[in-house]
């Protein structure tokens, strides 16, 4: 009788959830079947949606209702607490698998090249998200002394990041964040934040919904200047061509034509004004430095010459994401991702046997989280393809009991699915006592005892 397609995943965010689903809604899954693994490293799944997703963004986090019903599929098992690279290598998954998928996201910052950039209260926008999203491999603490911020970036990230800066900790207590997050930010001084974006209003990446909700908060005052709403040929045939563009644009619009009001936290929305240099003093930040852009037509822009300098005394770099390079896999380190075609890893021309890439890792981080289901269909589609023209390499040891065997026998303390179901509960049991849905465990022994394992 033939045996099942046995298929590792390594990363469970929403791109290996979505592969898994994938496999399962394949031809593939009904005869001889298919027997997929999922490889997290943290403790608890859901990457990206649990550890880069803003607090007080539950409707994203909501996404967690439909991945849950995936890994509830009995074909999937989880193996969360496991790093790739330290418990487990290619070789050795190659022995349990028919093929493997490469699925770990993007988590680093991206590297901005201006002078200052080393200096003590510069930081990377993805360390500050992984401190307020509660990680457990970053530091419980964050310093918050700055009155006056600059956020560099007109993205998603930096619209978190500006957010959570501007908001007062109680506004976000109802929130999941853990202790330690609401007191670091109830000791927060920051009361003007300032966003800075090198183009215009119509090449800003903000969602519209995300946009529209900075203006919610009691407390936050949204600013923009009407000499930033401006418009070339370009823009306006981008703003003609996509929705959103436009929605965007026309929200600045309106929030550039309104009277300043008295909330007490101004956060200002700046354009054409690109970061040339991070002032310091003593090694500290103490200003922001921008050079005055223009549009030339094209939606891109050019340097007037004009500088200013800004009075802030933090920057936050939220500029794009970075993947880690992964052992034994291609890397190309200029776009951050795996070389791939179709999903296929390709190694000097040739797709590396059995091996395969989906989500930010495979394509760089760009696009809503939603966007990275075509990029596993299309990978699960080559691979199984691969897998009826008899191009996968055959393990040694497929059996399901056989991966077991050797993380318990390198002592390796893995959470499963069940041992979510307890952390979940253990989680809400917390929120519970102080009338709030959850409240996120951040201690990594607290959240595999949790889960029901012995840390080793």
């Amino acid at each position: 009788m033939p045996r099942p397609l046995r298929v590792a995943i390594v990363g469970a965010g929403p791109a290996g959830i979505y592969a898994a689903d994938a496999l399962l809604k394949s031809e593939a899954a009904t005869e001889p079947g298919v027997s997929i693994d999922l490889f997290e490293r943290m403790p608890a799944p859901f990457g990206l949606i649990r550890y880069g997703v803003a607090p007080d963004h539950p409707r994203i986090k909501g996404i967690i209702t439909a991945l849950h019903q995936v890994l509830d599929k009995p074909q999937i098992r989880l193996f969360g607490n496991v790093d790739y690279g330290t418990d487990l290598s290619l070789d050795d998954l190659r022995a349990f698998y028919d093929a493997v998928i490469f699925s770990t996201g993007a988590m680093a910052d991206r590297e901005l090249r201006i002078p200052g950039v080393d200096l003590d209260g510069s930081y990377g926008a993805a360390d500050f998200v992984s401190w307020y999203d509660g990680h457990p491999d970053v530091p419980r603490t964050w310093p918050l002394e700055a009155e006056k911020v600059a956020v560099l970036g007109v993205g998603n990230v930096a619209l978190d990041v500006a957010r959570i800066l501007a908001k007062t900790a109680d506004e976000l207590l109802p929130t999941e964040i853990p202790p330690n997050v609401y007191d670091g930010l109830k000791a927060n001084k920051a009361l003007e934040i300032h966003v800075f974006g090198r183009r215009g209003p119509a090449q800003a990446k903000f969602s519209p919904m995300e946009l529209r909700e900075l203006d919610h908060s009691p407390t936050i005052e949204v600013i923009v200047n009407p000499e930033d709403i401006d418009y070339d040929d370009g823009s306006i045939a981008d703003r003609r061509a996509n929705k959103q563009v436009d929605m965007v644009a026309k929200t600045l619009e309106n929030w550039a034509i309104r009277d300043v009001g008295e909330r007490p936290h101004k956060l200002f929305l700046h354009f054409f004004e690109s970061p040339t240099e991070i002032l310091g003093e003593d090694g500290k930040v103490v200003g922001l430095r921008t050079e005055r852009t223009e549009l030339d037509g094209t939606g891109n822009v050019k340097g007037t010459g004009t500088t200013t300098d800004w009075d802030v005394q933090a920057v936050y770099r939220a500029v794009g994401y970075l993947s880690d390079e992964l052992p034994k896999l291609p890397f190309d380190v200029t776009s951050g991702t795996v070389p791939d075609e179709g999903g296929r890893v390709m190694e000097n021309g040739e797709h590396l046997t059995s091996t395969y890439v989906t989500g930010w890792i495979r394509r760089g981080p760009v696009g809503l989280i939603g966007h990275t289901k075509g990029d596993a269909n299309e990978t699960v589609a080559n691979l199984l393809q691969d897998h009826a023209a008899g191009r996968l390499q055959t393990p040694e040891t497929p059996a399901e009991e056989a991966v077991v065997a050797f993380l318990e026998d390198k002592g390796v303390a893995y959470t499963t699915w069940e041992g979510w179901y307890a952390l979940d509960a253990a989680e809400k049991k917390l929120g519970e006592a102080e009338g709030r849905a959850r409240v996120k465990i951040v201690e990594r022994d607290e959240m595999l005892r949790a889960s029901g394992v012995t840390p080793a």
